[in-house]
């Protein structure tokens, strides 16, 4: 049964359809739905650790997938932002921490060569995480 509903973005087109599906799973099952912004920690090993982006830029990224969901229909509709080393870990986790029973994300259309070299969050969620994943495209 989906009841909490976890939808990973940073603010690309791609994610963008992931909150638009996420809102639609909301909306049909009356669950709760979490927006979430992984802000990734870069450094602090021997000097300051820096966030990819600033607090202004996550609260327009949260603010701006939240407003999409409830346009798309979802009723209960959260945020947060968790700040990690890497996405797919922080996703998974964070699900897994507060009982999340579905992700819903969107992901890029990487093939070939560009997908064994950067790898892909979505994929890596899906391998991993304890509860469905939906990939949205």
């Amino acid at each position: 049964m989906t009841s909490k509903i976890l939808c990973p973005t940073d603010g690309s087109d791609h994610a963008t359809i992931g909150v638009i599906l996420s809102a639609e799973v909301a909306k049909a099952t009356g669950g709760h739905l979490t927006i979430c912004v992984v802000n990734i920690a870069h450094g602090g090993v021997r000097g300051p650790t820096i966030s990819h982006w600033k607090s202004e830029e996550v609260a327009r990224l949260l603010a701006d997938a939240e407003a999409l969901a409830k346009k798309e229909g979802a009723k209960d509709v959260g945020t947060v932002e968790v700040v990690a080393r890497e996405a797919a870990p922080a996703i998974i986790a964070y699900a897994e921490q507060n009982g999340y029973t579905h992700i819903v994300m969107g992901t890029g259309d990487k093939r070939g060569l560009q997908r064994l070299v950067l790898g892909s969050v979505a994929s890596e969620v899906a391998t991993r995480a304890h509860c469905t994943v939906t990939i949205a495209r």
